[in-house]
């Protein structure tokens, strides 16, 4: 993640999941971004780059909204908050190689 002012540029930060099953993922992502946004509200991605989700993913004793949209930029996620402040983020592929995800999320962050 970029430092908590506000980023310049498209994305606040980067996110390597291990897989492709974004219901089984999300949590420990939510986990984290928890700590910027508070409760979660919902999560918009591309709906290409993941397998069809149930669209609401059980969490912190409520539920999460799952929103694929076409317009969203192919490899990002966006996590939004019940205040309505949210953070994009670049998904690395799963299938990436370590030292190449590694390094993406790097230059995400500088």
């Amino acid at each position: 993640m970029k430092s908590a002012t506000p980023a310049p540029g498209p994305v606040d930060g980067g996110w390597w999941p291990r897989t492709r099953d974004l219901a089984d993922e999300l949590p420990t992502l939510l986990e984290a971004m928890t700590a910027r946004l508070g409760r979660i509200d919902r999560v918009t991605y591309h709906l290409a780059d993941w397998p069809v989700p149930d669209r609401r993913l059980p969490y912190d004793d409520g539920v999460v909204r799952l929103e694929g949209f076409r317009s969203q930029p192919s490899g990002s996620l966006t996590v939004i908050g019940w205040n309505r402040h949210r953070l994009t983020l670049r998904v690395v592929p799963p299938e990436t190689a370590p030292g190449d995800a590694r390094k993406a999320l790097t230059d995400v962050a500088d």
